[in-house]
């Protein structure tokens, strides 16, 4: 059951989230005051959280910013954007979901950028935002709730301020059912499979350092 929430503030939340959480830039740094005054004017539940993440991101120089960002998304395999790597972790059923996701853009004549994998979180956000009235977007980010959950859970442990973006989103999609609550704790408790066929989210460099 979906939370009582108007599709036209969803959609923006959807579109600043999607922002919010990819890596930050000039770009970014330069259109804070409008995300932020389309932050002010949602419902408190989902505003607040994306006004003091929009707070955070004007505060450090750009370049402490992106630093901060690399060791929040990049090093920490909890914090991982990918949507599928949470259940599929790298293993060989993960090439089918990644498949389905890049279908979904296919279909509406759309693509994810060069460089990103299908199942992007922040490029599956602003494909949902895009289309309010195309229910297959937003039923993909439910179908994945239990990763959702568990990003926005390791986040919050670390503190980050980014966990504001995951909260917001959170308060705009349905309550996860039982069975993807029960997953979120499994995926948390374990962590994704380990399976290593050449799919990995991030540079294969980078793995050396890549912390639980």
């Amino acid at each position: 059951m979906r939370r009582r929430f108007p599709d036209a503030d969803r959609a923006v939340v959807l579109a600043l989230v999607s922002r919010l959480l990819r890596y930050p830039d000039e770009e970014l740094t330069a259109d804070l005051p409008v995300l932020a005054d389309a932050a002010a004017g949602l419902p408190r539940e989902a505003g607040e959280p994306l006004l003091r993440l929009c707070a955070h991101l004007g505060r450090p120089s750009l370049l402490e910013l992106q630093a901060e960002y690399v060791a929040t998304f990049d090093l920490r395999r909890r914090n991982c954007l990918y949507l599928t790597y949470f259940a599929g972790g790298d293993t060989r059923r993960r090439g089918l979901a990644l498949w389905r996701f890049a279908d979904l853009y296919r279909r509406r004549g759309s693509s994810v950028a060069e460089g990103e994998l299908a199942d992007f979180l922040p490029a599956l956000l602003e494909l949902a935002a895009q289309s309010p009235d195309d229910a297959e977007p937003l039923d993909a980010l439910v179908a994945h709730q239990a990763a959702i959950s568990v990003l926005g859970r390791s986040l919050a442990d670390d503190r980050s301020p980014w966990a504001d973006a995951v909260a917001a989103l959170e308060r705009v999609l349905p309550r996860p059912s039982p069975a993807a609550a029960a997953a979120a704790e499994r995926l948390l408790a374990e962590g994704p499979p380990a399976e290593q066929v050449g799919l990995e989210p991030y540079d294969p460099a980078a793995q050396e350092v890549l912390q639980p």
